[in-house]
């Protein structure tokens, strides 16, 4: 891997970690998320307007999993929203950030798109779940079942499903795309038209959801009046996050070292919550953290 992406990558891992902290302290809503998101599609709305002559080419099969991924991705935002109300970010973060590995890997399975994993993705497994179950102890020797019946937790596995359904969707989107006749499209250009399409569609999608929840809709004046700052800085970082993403991935030989190195998030998300939230920094869930954040690598390993 190349000193760019190193670089690109520990940007887009700080940046990840910030908008979630950002958002963990100042309002975590659906109306914040719905603002910030909304935000976060304006700023890249250009590139749609920029490759319109495109979007005639998107087939009506790519159409159904942008309302889809878009779907989850809300779905994700709100349950990532309640989870840190309920709760420290540096327990729902990991949980939510690395529980899609497992979850993508089983939905894969039973769609029948998996190929078989090397023996390092299930040490991998073995140290992720490990992991989580350390993360919500406050000692080792407090293990119990009902220590994992707590709101902050259960939605966190909530988001994580969320990202598991529209990281799916999204590789089948991407997979249409890039075997339209003719290849229009360059892999870049469909996944940066792919991205503001679902980014609209998710939009769309959580004003349905802040509609038909009357807590939110009161929750969203209060989000325009005081809290637009922090919305605007989340949906940038948001989709910031993603850009880099998507530049690294060209100073890469392997793109499975991108996927392992942008878990540099997880403890950075938790070192935010432990250090300027002053969360409770308890030994298990030190451990939980690093034993996650080495689960991950190794899980990512061709």
């Amino acid at each position: 891997m190349t000193l760019t992406a190193t670089i690109l990558l520990i940007i887009s891992a700080f940046t990840h970690a910030g908008w979630n902290f950002i958002s963990k302290k100042e309002h975590p809503t659906q109306s914040f998320y719905l603002v910030a998101n909304t935000i976060g599609v304006v700023c890249v709305l250009p590139v749609l307007f920029y490759y319109a002559s495109f979007i005639h080419l998107v087939p009506s099969s790519v159409w159904i999993i942008v309302g889809v991924s878009g779907f989850f991705l809300a779905a994700y935002l709100e349950a990532l929203a309640g989870a840190y109300r309920a709760g420290d970010i540096s327990i729902a973060y990991p949980l939510a950030r690395s529980l899609p590995v497992i979850f993508v890997f089983l939905l894969t399975l039973i769609l029948g798109k998996s190929q078989p994993p090397g023996g390092w993705f299930f040490v991998g497994i073995i140290l992720i779940v490990s992991g989580c179950i350390a993360l919500p102890l406050v000692v080792f020797s407090d293990f119990h079942f009902f220590k994992y019946m707590n709101l902050c937790s259960m939605l966190a596995v909530i988001a994580a499903i969320g990202v598991a359904g529209y990281t799916v969707a999204d590789d089948m989107a991407l997979r249409y795309l890039r075997e339209l006749p003719g290849k229009p499209m360059s892999p870049l250009e469909g996944t940066l038209v792919y991205m503001v399409l679902e980014g609209i569609s998710c939009s769309l999608w959580q004003c349905l959801f802040v509609v038909v929840n009357r807590r939110e809709r009161q929750r969203m004046p209060e989000v325009l009046k005081s809290f637009k700052g922090p919305a605007a800085l989340t949906g940038i970082g948001i989709y910031l996050t993603y850009g880099i993403v998507l530049v690294s991935m060209n100073y890469v030989s392997n793109v499975s070292y991108v996927a392992a190195f942008r878990q540099l998030s997880i403890p950075l998300g938790a070192i935010f919550g432990m250090t300027l939230l002053k969360e409770p920094r308890y030994r298990p869930k030190i451990v939980g953290i690093a034993v996650i954040f080495i689960g991950l690598i190794l899980a990512g390993i061709k």
